[in-house]
């Protein structure tokens, strides 16, 4: 979005095909004059929202995995994804800024997310400036980030603020869900808590108001925790009131039967106000994934749809061998365009280094020469990370050092043990 335009432009380029099936509840003018008169450019945010957008509509489903670190992204994009996931499971877990250890019931600090996004544009901005340096190479780096923004950690206030810091940490997508943000949890634990389907809308359009203000064309995925459900905050929407099964907790919230009727439901209410439409499930199921496409597209025949591959499945005991090969591309066909394993990072991280710390405990410095000999056999498919002070980045800063102060300074790679040992 060209940022010197007119209210008129702006209200004009909502008309074109990349903005259609989607509302808006405010006006061109309402966007700048909120803007101010800075003309800042998010342009990493701005060029991922439309590879994104490109990437749903070239390809069969996009499919993402989470990454908990900046260089699990890297060695992601260096197999073959072309898009990364950031989870807000994984944050609570490990890497959050208040320094613990939480589980996800939307305890961590809002700003954690956003800043794991930059961290993990700035690991593969390395990488690209490595290759580069290099003398180039075919791998793209900067893969668009899909990013968790929960239940927006308040109301539309805080969504606008949220939305806001996920785009200028670069951020392609963001997705929200229609949780209660004080009671919000885990879409796999129990007792959750749902706020009424308007008020959740409210909070899609702040995320789309600061969307705009910022210029960038951001792709929003609306969640909807309907499925499992127990409670909801009000019974003041028509969406809703037909689910509500009568009594009140001591908190005050309604009980509610959360099932796939109520998911539907939502998903046809929030449709007009996200590209995608994702309902949280607690089994894997091509039967029920169809039923929620089909009930969609019957109104929206054109929208989104996206699948969490959840890691709280237990996919050796959920789907049978042979219905597991073409799974994805079942889900696909149904529309289904992005799909993600939201823990991805955190199962890898934590199996891969208890399975290496066993094993040295078992047999010492032996299991790690043996974990050397698999990294030199995984470097014929692109693994770079054996060696890894050339991974980190020591001759990018050589080479930045020669150009200050030439040829004969003290180059750091030049005598290294890797250099000496690893080539």
């Amino acid at each position: 979005m060209n940022r010197g335009w007119t209210a008129q432009d702006i209200e004009e380029s909502w008309r074109g095909r990349r903005w259609d099936g989607i509302t808006r509840r405010y006006s061109g003018d309402d966007v700048l004059r909120l803007r101010g008169t800075w003309n800042i450019q998010y342009s990493v945010a701005e060029k991922a929202s439309d590879k994104l957008w490109l990437l749903l509509h070239t390809t069969p489903y996009v499919f993402a995995l989470g990454a908990v670190t900046g260089n699990q992204a890297v060695q992601m994009v260096e197999a073959g994804f072309k898009a990364i996931y950031v989870s807000g499971w994984q944050v609570a877990a490990d890497q959050n800024t208040a320094g613990h250890t939480y589980p996800d019931l939307g305890l961590y600090p809002s700003n954690s997310v956003p800043l794991l996004v930059k961290r993990i544009i700035q690991a593969l901005q390395r990488a690209d400036q490595i290759q580069t340096l290099e003398g180039g190479g075919k791998i793209d780096y900067f893969a668009p980030i899909i990013a968790d923004g929960e239940a927006g950690f308040g109301g539309p206030l805080h969504a606008f603020e949220l939305m806001k810091a996920m785009v200028e940490a670069g951020a392609a997508a963001v997705h929200f869900e229609d949780q209660s943000p004080s009671e919000r949890r885990c879409g796999h634990l129990g007792s959750k808590v749902l706020i009424p389907a308007s008020r959740f809308i409210s909070i899609l359009s702040a995320a789309r108001l600061a969307a705009d203000v910022l210029g960038v064309p951001s792709i929003l995925i609306a969640r909807t925790d309907a499925k499992g459900a127990s409670y909801i905050t009000s019974d003041v929407d028509p969406v809703d009131s037909r689910h509500i099964r009568g009594g009140r907790t001591i908190e005050g919230y309604y009980k509610i039967e959360g099932d796939l009727d109520l998911a539907i439901d939502r998903g046809l209410a929030y449709a007009p106000y996200a590209e995608l439409i994702w309902f949280e499930t607690s089994k894997p199921s091509l039967e029920e994934a169809k039923k929620y496409a089909d009930a969609i597209h019957s109104k929206y025949p054109q929208k989104m749809l996206a699948y969490n591959l959840s890691p709280s499945f237990n996919w050796t005991k959920a789907i049978d061998g042979e219905t597991l090969i073409d799974f994805q591309k079942k889900l696909a066909s149904y529309g289904y365009k992005y799909q993600f394993i939201t823990l991805a990072g955190f199962h890898s991280l934590n199996y891969h280094i208890f399975t290496l710390a066993s094993e040295l405990v078992e047999n010492g410095i032996q299991a790690y020469a043996n974990l050397q000999r698999e990294e030199i056999k995984q470097e014929a498919y692109g693994y770079r990370a054996f060696k890894h002070q050339r991974f980190a980045g020591v001759h990018y800063y050589d080479e930045v050092l020669k150009i200050l102060e030439g040829e004969e300074a003290a180059a750091a790679m030049e005598k290294s043990t890797e250099r000496e040992q690893f080539t």
